[in-house]
């Protein structure tokens, strides 16, 4: 079940893939780009885990990527990309230097391994996979690729959260297109912007509601612990507009609004939030990055949504769709 239309694939010249293992809820998400695009990022939670953001800096040489990774399994999984590099090594596709071309694909990851046995986590050949799977049709959401073993509301303990997962959406003004995709992992709830109304979250501690970890925040409750690495937001934007990688860049740091509005709280020290944000140019219309950053931050907050509806019950922890659990 999903709330808010469309998906990243709407936006020409992006294909997606997953894969998601199954010895336990973890995977990756790969983001094609056919043949490459203008990239950008902003981290801006204090726990990040990356590969290959240096280089988005709009100083620095490299101007168009050719994938972008979204993965679990910690640090662990950024082995990942590896596969992402061999799959286009094959294809012929990458940065051409001299005689080799190199691909590039930065990358992050979220922090899954709560759920199972953490020492099974992506590496290269999940990588490999996710692009062999890859499709411009829309991307299922919910429980798979980097969403599978997605949980939220985890401030008050992980055995207290619920699942988070995969989420997509999109939106249209006039010729130009702006979309997201997010693995929603974060310590925080998940929030309706529009109503104010924790949708997945911590619960209450007989498990059977939702206790408003900002709320019980400004109460006084206080989490017993928090451990750095637990948790993490992590996506991209795109636009078919034509944008340099400065405005690539300032697209991401307009997108994490998105995030601002439908989790709380949000960009903690225990979350590596993250977003890149790629400008294919199909449309050959110029970004005005006013407009488009107003258009990534909605379609960032219903692509959060999104993944909170589509996700399913794992390994214990409910999710928003499920009636509430008897009381522990």
């Amino acid at each position: 079940m999903t709330l808010h239309p469309g998906s990243l694939t709407d936006v020409p010249g992006l294909a997606v893939g997953h894969h998601t293992l199954a010895a336990r809820p973890t995977g990756c998400t790969v983001v094609l780009c056919e043949p490459a695009a203008v990239c950008g990022v902003d981290v801006r939670g204090a726990a990040p885990g990356t590969r290959e953001t240096d280089l988005l800096r709009p100083d620095n040489l490299v101007e168009q990527v050719h994938a972008v990774l979204l993965t679990g399994g910690s640090a662990f999984g950024l082995d990942a990309a590896g596969g992402v590099m061999r799959w286009l090594e094959e294809q012929g596709r990458g940065l051409a230097v001299g005689a080799a071309h190199v691909p590039i694909v930065p990358g992050a990851v979220l922090f899954d391994l709560w759920l199972g046995d953490g020492r099974v986590r992506p590496g290269a050949d999940a990588g490999h996979a996710a692009c062999v799977a890859a499709s411009s049709a829309p991307p299922a959401q919910g429980n798979v690729g980097a969403g599978a073993g997605a949980t939220v509301g985890k401030l008050f303990g992980i055995e207290r959260a619920m699942k988070g997962g995969l989420g997509t959406a999109s939106l249209r003004v006039g010729a130009v297109t702006v979309a997201a995709l997010v693995a929603v992992n974060a310590i925080g709830d998940v929030v309706d912007p529009q109503t104010g109304r924790v949708i997945a979250g911590a619960r209450t501690a007989d498990g059977r509601g939702l206790l408003d970890s900002q709320a019980a925040l400004l109460r006084g409750e206080l989490p017993a612990r928090a451990l750095a690495g637990m948790a993490t937001t992590i996506g991209v934007v795109a636009t078919d507009a034509v944008l340099t990688k400065a405005q690539a860049n300032k697209l991401a740091t307009m997108a994490h609004d998105g995030l601002a509005r439908s989790i709380r709280p949000v960009h903690t020290m225990t979350d590596g939030d993250t977003l890149f944000a790629l400008a294919t140019g199909a449309s050959g219309r110029p970004g005005e990055m006013t407009v488009l950053g107003a258009l990534a931050a909605e379609v960032t907050a219903r692509a959060v949504l999104n993944a909170v509806h589509a996700a399913v019950a794992a390994s214990g922890l409910p999710a928003a769709r499920d009636p509430a659990p008897p009381a522990r």
